[in-house]
């Protein structure tokens, strides 16, 4: 099954989106190395020369996918497909997210709460010090600390996120046999004991330029909240800051001086209402619901005569069973698509059983 998995990545012509719905579409994943042309055609999201495309390229696919299981097995590095139930389900709910992850370290993709710290390669000290006193104050939250291995702000986030023990993985633009930049090699190898790599490149991809804002969709999608430290006003922070928000995620930014180049791109995502404004930790804590001095209030039993449909009793149970909880989580649990649990949530909210929190967390009432 896993050469099959693999080698959907490596068909010509099929993507992240038209990958997945081409296994749907063809009722399974080996019925895609298997469907006639006449039945491809049926398909009619694919044109007649991807068709051409996929048919002759789906023995070379496998092939490759074959050489790449022993790399695989060589490693010790465990694949992701975006089937499987330990894919990370933030990441599952963005429409362009990787078919296959490759994954070298110890920790939890899916924790409780995950944050993307991004920012310019070029850091100043000023953002080197709001990095450490950011993530210093985050230390108590548990969370997990996503971002990219590049210089400045990358590499400052994941050191001293080891530093306050804190779990921290690190996204690459290539695959798993190299590391860039090359002189953060003692680094990458801190991150598997601290954390981890992953990307969706497979072996012998370089780090070309066009891989890294593939890389940054990722960041986004693994993440509760994103925060901006220091950006110029064009750069692959700020893509990643846009990615973020399409995907409905909580996007912050650190603010600087008026005319800094690398303030530039933070002060304007906050003048923009792109992101919002925050100086500490606590800030951060507050407006994601993150505030640990305070214990998880349960939801007081439903008074008997709100009468609820079976969706809205499965929503409401999840929440009493977590004290509070995100939408990703609720999706998850419940089976149901987003947009079912988006409205479900806007009817208990309305009925008075639940209230929505910063975050875009829900807890009953």
């Amino acid at each position: 099954m896993l050469q099959y998995q693999i080698a959907l990545t490596m068909l010509p012509g099929i993507g992240d989106i038209s990958g997945k719905k081409l296994v749907a579409y063809c009722g399974g994943l080996e019925k895609v190395f298997h469907e006639s042309k006449a039945g491809l055609q049926k398909y009619k999201m694919l044109g007649d020369a991807i068709i051409r495309k996929l048919i002759e390229g789906r023995a070379d696919a496998l092939r490759r996918a074959e050489k790449e299981i022993r790399f695989i097995e060589k490693y010790k590095i465990k694949t992701l497909f975006f089937l499987d139930k330990e894919y990370p389900y933030r990441l599952s709910n963005c429409i362009d997210a990787p078919v296959m992850l490759y994954y070298k370290g110890n920790a939890n993709l899916n924790p409780d709460r995950v944050i993307g710290i991004v920012g310019t390669r070029k850091a100043t000290e000023y953002g080197k010090e709001i990095c450490l006193k950011l993530i210093d104050g985050l230390s108590d939250t548990g969370a997990l600390v996503v971002s990219g291995l590049a210089f400045g702000i990358d590499s400052c986030a994941h050191k001293n996120a080891m530093a306050c023990s804190l779990p921290t993985v690190a996204v690459l633009g290539h695959g798993l046999d190299r590391i860039y930049p090359a002189q953060n090699k003692g680094l990458a190898q801190k991150l598997l004991q601290n954390g981890g790599l992953l990307t969706d490149f497979p072996s012998e991809t370089i780090p070309d330029r066009e891989n890294f804002p593939k890389r940054n969709r990722i960041i986004a999608g693994l993440c509760d909240a994103l925060v901006v430290i220091e950006a110029a006003e064009t750069g692959g922070a700020l893509i990643t800051a846009d990615i973020a928000n399409s995907y409905n995620r909580d996007v912050f930014a650190i603010p600087g001086r008026v005319g800094d180049e690398y303030s530039k791109g933070c002060n304007k995502f906050i003048k923009t209402h792109r992101a919002a404004l925050i100086e500490t930790a606590e800030d951060l804590k507050y407006l994601m619901g993150w505030d640990t001095t305070k214990n998880k209030k349960s939801g007081k039993q439903q008074e008997l005569f709100i009468e609820l449909t079976s969706e809205e009793q499965t929503i409401s149970g999840i929440i009493r069973t977590y004290g509070d909880v995100g939408i990703d989580t609720l999706v998850i649990d419940s089976g149901m698509t987003s947009s079912t649990v988006a409205k479900t949530l806007l009817n208990l909210e309305f009925k008075g059983v639940l209230r929505s929190m910063p975050g875009k967390r829900y807890q009953l009432i």
